[in-house]
Formats: C-alpha cells, structure tokens, sequence
C-alpha cells in the first residue's frame, strides 16, 4: 500500500468528518470563503454555522437568508434602520418577528437593540428555549414605568440562565423591582452582566442587593457600583457579606466604581492616592472570600484607597480558593516584598491572570516577589503604578519567561515606550499580545525636569527621592542574587516572534513613527493592532507629517485589522455642540480604502455621512451616544429618521458590491 499512489479526493472523505471539519472552522471570512468552493461546500457551511449577524435593512423581507437553520448565536443589532424600533418599519411587526423565527429556528443566544418594550413584546415569543439574550440601547430610556423594559423578557423566558444588559441605556433603579417580580426567572440566571457602559451612574448598595438576594444561583455576576461613602447607598463591608451569602456558589464577581468606566486618563503625576479611603475592611474581605468557595476570577476596581492590602491578600491564598484571575484597583501594600520573602499577593500560587491598577506603593521589589510566587502568570497587567521601573519589570519578565505571554503595561510614570520594550526583552520570543503607551519621552528627561524644578525643597526632595531609590535597587540586586535571577545578556534576538496582537495608546498630537526605533520593527505574525487617541487637539499645531505616522505600520507584512478608536479626542467645545464629524474628517474616512466598520460617537449632517459611501469595503455604520437622532423641531441638518434611512438604504444598495 505504501508504494501505490492514490488518487483519493477530498471528496471521498465520509461526510460525517466533513462536517465535523467545517464545524471546527470559526473565523467569519473564512466560512465564507469556504462557502463559495463549490455546492457542496457551499451546504456543508451553511448547516454547520452557528454564529450570525445580520446586516442590512430590516424592510427588505426578501433578503432574510433561510438556510441558516443551525445557527444558535444570532445578532439583530446591526438591522436597519439602526437605532430606531427594529419591528416598527414593518407594516406587519407580528408577521416580521414570526418570519425571523422560521428562518432561524435553533436560536438561543440572541443580541438586538431594543429601543422601546415593543421589540421585545414581538420577539420574546418567538424563541421560547432561548438561553442567554443581550440588550443594546443608546438612545435616551423610553418614558415608560419603572421595570416595563424587562417585563415581557421576564414573562416569556422563565429559564434564561445569561442576561447581559451592560450595553442597555435604562436606569438602576428599573432592573431590582422587575427581577423581584418574576422569582423563577431570577432564580434561573447563573449569568448577569450590569457594568453600565452607557451611563456613568452605578447600582446602589440596596439594589445590589436586592438583585443578588432574587437570584441565589449566580455563578457570574459583573456589576457597577458605588464605593464612595460620600453618596447615599455606597457599598461598605455590610453590602460584600451580603452578597457573598446571597450567592454563594459565585466563580467570577466583577465589581467596579462607576468612576472606573470613564475613559479620563489620570495625571501621571499624581502620587496614586485618592482623597478618600473606602469602607472596606481587611476582615471583611477575608470573610468574603470565606463565603465564596468556588471563587476563579476577582476583579475589585474600587477607585478608594484599600491601604494595607497585603493581609487581606493572604487569606485568598489560606481559604484554598481556586482562584486563577486577579484585578485589583486602588489597593495599596498588596505585597511588601521584604527580606525576599513573598507576601500578600505573591501567595496567590494558582494565579494565571494579574492586574494591578493605581497601587500607589508597588515597587521593583514587590513585582520580583510576585513573579516568584506566581509561577504559573500567562497575563500580567500594571496601570498607574508610579514607582517601578523598567528594572523590576526586566527581572519580572526574566522569572515568568516561560509562561507570560500577555502584558499590558499604561500610564506608569517610569515606564515609556522605549522602557518597556526593553523590559520585556526576555519575553521577545513567546509573548502574544502586548500594550504599552507610545510616550517617546526618554527617562533621563523627566529626572532632567524634575532635577530643575524651581519649587521649594525641590533639590532635597529630588535627592531624598534618588537616595530612596538607591537603597531599593540596592535591596533589589541582593534579592535577584539569592534568587539566582542573573542579569545576563542572553536575549539578544530583537523579532517578535509570536505576537500577533498590539494596543497603543498616543496623546493629540504625537506620532507613530518612533515605535519601529523603540524596538517593535520586526513583528512577523503581527495580525492586529488597536489605538486609542486621546487629548485635546484645539490648542494642537497643524500636523507636519500625514495621518499620524500610521504609514509606518507597513512595515508589519501580516498586519490585516485595525482598531482606531478616536473617541477621546477632544476637536470642538463640547458643552456647545455635540457633533462630532464636519467636513474635513468625513473627506478624510472617505479615503480610507479598506474600512469595514466606522462607529461615530455623536452626530453628524446628512451630506458628510454620504462622503463615507465612497469606500468600497464599507458595511457598518453607526452613529451612537443619547443625543442621536436630532430632535424634529430642530432647524439643522444633522441625522434625523428620515435622513438615517436614505443613509442606510444607500449603504445597503445593491450598486454597492462589498467584497468580503
């Protein structure tokens, strides 16, 4: 046999390990790819997609695809006209939603934006055996009574197990009365996500609770909160061991201070301390942990000082959780690292995953006690720590060589671009993804303007501050010594071998240039990179040098996506007026060959979007934020209803030919 050739066929595969085959394939464009084969390819692909999205305008009733029967993730988000009641423009809404059931009849996990409770009144009905449903809306919440948004998912789906609202625009108080209402429902969730990315106002003490209390099976919930004790219904030591006996059987809790959402960038200048301190206790917080046994992932991001942290820490380490993600934010002194001994944090054996945010007194020290009691990290994240340097991450990265391969490293004083490349120079060859902050400023120069400050006491303060640092990479040395962590020049190779994925964060006005030079210029596997602009660019001088430096990511042959979010970047008086796309930018995007998906975080005139048309690639679009549409008594020319649809239905022409 093994000296005859054979003329087997891809064909001649039996057709069960066919489908097993195409089952296996998840990436979007590949699927189509795959679907334009042939025939038989073409049915293989459609029986076995599971995941959907939908584009297009909802009208068009003789678009709805019908072979997709086996796709169980279905997205209604991106219908047309965006923005508006999704069954409304139907002249039969009823007729409508009994159609989207036909044509997909396997659904149970299902994303649609529902800008008023009738959307849901017709599509709850639809999929009786749905399982997990996340809700969208931007737009201002429907003067309707407290509750009435969740009233007909609540009636119809009495076995929902995930409900995702973080993306929803409704008040706090709506969600407590509305699960308290339907018991069976609330006892059904193991899932429920309530980060309120839409508005900035967070859950109250009393309706955490009152939602935990209604849903005693969570598994997994995310939340916002309040942890100032300045506002009525902060969270205190009183709310967390509530929680933890109201659900018990708890693997991820997510709780963050509704400040933490914001995307405003703190000074780097700052010396990591906030005003006040939270009401939260060492004890209480051992006695949380206690109560919740089967806790993996922890994510405490309370924006108030939890000083002394280190003793609570280790209590995650004494109850035996099987605790394997961690982040923390405004915890100070979670490990002290003294006489190389590891403390707090560094017990945690059984971490996988590590970020810390803001801990004002982390030091070089402390992150070498970490990496060594924390074998088993593959992601390391550290955000506004303004004490460690590009030493301690070195000796970190050294110890975690063969299992980090996901670090983020922002807005650390002492750690710029050019830093932090060097730090994770023994990482160069397994890590995946990677996101620093493109600060070129050298480290020399910022001692150079803090040496010259014309302050009072600030030469002593800059020589008590050198002497203090003196002592500790003195500490930090011995350490290393007794560790055997050498500082040997063994990672001389300057690829990248594996990384594939990229986030950059660049203020108004600097340039992309220099990121070759500060050490990534030779990223081979490079997939994907994502940036995010943020600043002021009123007070900016023109630009010397076209679109920022981008062209100088050419240089990545493999490099396919990429994310530029501008959302930060501040060109107008806000408090004035709220569009955000004027002539000089929609001509610009229009010159953007290959964009598939443009979001606009504002509004926009009608004659400007249709510049966008002109790119050939282009799919989606939206405009979001609650000022959008502009009101009909308003004399300008921004988007309206009537203007979103000739935009969209312009969009989804057929003489438009979108290639995939």
């Amino acid at each position: 046999m093994a000296g005859t050739s054979s003329n087997v066929h891809f064909h001649d595969i039996p057709d069960v390990i066919l489908f097993t085959i195409f089952t296996l394939v998840t990436d979007t464009r590949t699927r189509n790819a795959m679907s334009l084969v042939c025939l038989k390819w073409h049915l293989l692909e459609r029986s076995t997609r599971k995941s959907l999205t939908l584009r297009g305008n909802i009208r068009d009733l003789f678009l709805l695809p019908t072979c997709f029967r086996a796709v169980t993730n279905l997205d209604l988000s991106f219908l047309s006209p965006w923005g508006h009641p999704l069954l409304d423009s139907s002249p039969n809404p009823l007729l409508l939603a009994q159609l989207l059931r036909h044509a997909f009849p396997s659904v149970v996990s299902l994303i649609v934006y529902v800008r008023n409770p009738s959307t849901l009144d017709l599509l709850a009905p639809q999929w009786p055996n749905l399982q997990h449903i996340k809700l969208l809306r931007w737009h201002p919440r429907w003067p309707t009574p407290i509750g009435s948004d969740f009233i007909a998912l609540f009636e119809n789906y009495r076995m929902l197990s995930s409900l995702d609202v973080s993306h929803f625009y409704c008040w706090t108080e709506d969600l407590p009365p509305a699960i308290e209402a339907y018991p069976s429902f609330a006892a059904s969730l193991s899932h429920l996500n309530i980060l309120k990315h839409s508005t900035a106002e967070g859950f109250k003490s009393h309706e955490l609770l009152a939602i935990t209390a209604s849903c005693p099976n969570l598994r997994e919930l995310l939340a916002t909160c309040i942890f100032d004790h300045r506002f009525i219904g902060f969270v205190c030591d009183q709310t967390l061991l509530a929680l933890a006996l109201n659900c018990p059987c708890l693997s991820l809790l997510h709780l963050v201070d509704s400040t933490s959402l914001s995307n405003v960038r703190p000074d780097p200048n700052d010396e990591g301390y906030t005003s006040e301190d939270a009401s939260i206790s060492h004890a209480t917080l051992g006695d949380v942990f206690a109560g919740l046994p089967l806790l993996e992932e922890l994510v405490l991001d309370i924006c108030h000082n939890v000083r002394d942290a280190w003793r609570a820490l280790e209590l995650l380490n004494s109850r035996r959780l099987s605790l394997k993600s961690l982040r923390l934010g405004q915890f100070h002194g979670i490990c002290r690292g003294i006489d190389s001994r590891p403390d707090g944090i560094a017990l945690c054996q059984g971490l996988e995953s590590l970020s810390i945010k803001n801990s004002a007194d982390l030091t070089d020290t402390a992150l070498v006690a970490i990496s060594l009691g924390c074998p088993r990290l593959s992601k390391f994240e550290v955000l506004g720590c303004k004490r460690i340097t590009g030493t301690g991450m070195r000796k970190l990265t050294h110890v975690l060589r063969k299992t980090l391969v996901d670090v983020k490293i922002s807005y650390c004083k002492n750690l710029n671009a050019v830093s932090s490349m060097q730090a994770l120079e023994p990482i160069r060859d397994r890590i995946e993804r990677l996101h620093i902050d493109c600060v070129w400023e050298s480290d020399e120069q910022s001692e150079g303007q803090t040496g010259s400050s014309n302050q009072p006491g600030g030469f002593e303060n800059f020589q008590a501050e050198k002497r203090g640092k003196i002592r500790e990479e003195n500490s930090l040395k011995k350490k290393c010594k007794y560790y055997n962590i050498g500082n040997d020049n063994l990672f001389s190779s300057r690829t990248w071998t594996k990384l594939h994925y990229l986030s950059l964060w660049i203020a108004v006005g600097e340039l992309l240039t220099p990121l070759s030079s500060a050490g990534l210029d030779d990223c081979p596997a490079l997939e994907e990179i994502q940036i995010k602009i943020e600043g002021d660019c009123r007070d900016q001088p023109r630009p010397f040098m076209h679109a920022f430096g981008l062209s100088s990511l050419a240089c990545y042959p493999r490099l396919s996506r990429m994310h530029l979010d501008c959302s930060g970047v501040i060109a107008q008086d806000i408090d004035v007026n709220q569009r955000s796309l004027f002539l000089p930018a929609a001509g610009l995007l229009a010159q953007c060959g290959s964009l598939r998906k443009l979001f606009i975080h504002g509004t926009a005139n009608e004659h400007f979007m249709m510049f966008v048309l002109r790119i050939p690639t282009l799919r989606d679009v939206q405009l979001r934020e609650d000022y959008y549409p502009a009101p009909e008594n308003d004399s300008s020319t921004e988007m309206r209803v009537d203007s979103c649809s000739r935009f969209e239905d312009a969009l989804n022409s057929n003489s438009r030919q979108v290639p995939d």
